[in-house]
This record gives C-alpha cells, structure tokens and sequence, in this order.
C-alpha cells in the first residue's frame, strides 16, 4: 500500500493513488507527494552526496525592505505568532456579544460599557491576528488557495469588518442598545455574525491542525 503526503498541510493518505482532493486542507491530488520509505539498511545518502553534480541555485538578490521582512515573518510562524494572537479575540468576542445581551435584558449601562470596551479590544488585536495568520500561509502552507483557507480569510475579515463597524456604530448612536432605539435588532445581528466567523475561522484551523 502506498503513502501520499499532501505538501500543504501534511496530511498522510493511504491507497494506490492521492485522494483528487486533501480532506483536511482541500489541497488538489497534484499537491500530494509519495512517501518513500528506505529500507533501515541502506544508508541515507550524505549531504555531499546528494549535492554532488548538482548546480547551485541562484536566487535573485533581494533588498534590505524583503530581507527584514522574510525574517520577521519566518520568526512568526517559528514561534507560533498566529495560534498566540488568535486566541486573544476569540476569547473576547463571546464575552462581547454576552455583556451587548445582558445590557438588553437587564438595561444596565454597566454592562454596555464593558461590551464597548471588548469590542475595541478586538478591532485593535485584528491586525496582527491577520498579518500572522498570512504569514502561516505562506511559510507553512506555501500560499495554497484552498477552500480551508479561503473560509480562514473571509472569517478573519468579517470579525475585523463587524467590530470596526460595531465601534464606529457606537460612537455615532451611543444609545443603540436603549429600548428606543430601532437599530437595536440589527446590531445585534451583526455582532451574532462576528461571533460566528470567528467560531467557524477557530473550527477551520482546528481541522488544519488535528489532521481530522
């Protein structure tokens, strides 16, 4: 039986053939490569020996601006950047939408304020959630456009979009969760949307990272 290792997310698939679609990170079968397994007798071929014959890669030089931002970006996914940053908004954005409920049924300001708060808490972490993010895809996954991946992006960007919009909403109408107001309904809704993009966006990496 033989094995297949996608070389975007590192999912092993066992059969004559890759699976024409990766059902971890949706990668198509042309992503997919053959494990070889040498036999434990056979001596792994030494770096000088693999080189040897081999004409050296040249790369094109490139400037002091992508050096530094090459290394900073490798240091990111290194060091696990992403799963950091993420989990700081995705911890706030339930506890959001739970203080923007309680200040409807209980009508204390209170409770609005602290929902004020979380929300521009969110808007301020999106940034480096969704640089590190980007920066994942390109050093992890190689910058595949898959389905996982493109769900991961629109998600980060409809958190982003909701709390910009619910933090200048808020400037503009503070009063938008009083009983006289008519928008209530609606920024409520929006804020049930954030809540879900980032729960589908938290769903879609754990599926990228477990392998399941």
């Amino acid at each position: 039986m033989k094995k297949w290792q996608c070389s975007v997310c590192g999912y092993v698939h066992e059969g004559n053939e890759p699976p024409d679609i990766c059902p971890v990170c949706g990668a198509a079968k042309n992503m997919f490569e053959e494990v070889i397994e040498q036999a434990a007798s056979q001596p792994e071929p030494t770096l000088k020996e693999e080189k040897k014959g081999e004409k050296p890669e040249v790369k094109p030089p490139q400037s002091d601006y992508m050096r530094i931002y090459k290394m900073i970006t490798e240091l990111m996914s290194r060091h696990h950047a992403h799963p950091i940053s993420v989990h700081v908004p995705n911890g706030v954005v339930p506890l959001s939408v739970f203080f923007i409920l309680l200040a409807i049924m209980t009508g204390n300001e209170h409770f609005e304020v602290a929902a004020q708060y979380n929300i521009a808490f969110v808007l301020l972490t999106m940034p480096m959630v969704l640089f590190s993010g980007y920066a994942d895809w390109q050093n992890r996954y190689k910058g595949a456009m898959t389905n996982l991946f493109l769900i991961k992006m629109v998600c980060g960007g409809i958190v982003t979009l909701c709390s910009a919009i619910m933090a200048i909403w808020w400037l503009v109408d503070p009063y938008i969760l009083e009983d006289s107001s008519s928008h209530g309904g609606l920024f409520v809704a929006v804020s049930l949307l954030m809540l879900a993009a980032a729960g589908l966006a938290g769903f879609m990496g754990g599926k990228l990272v477990f392998k399941d």
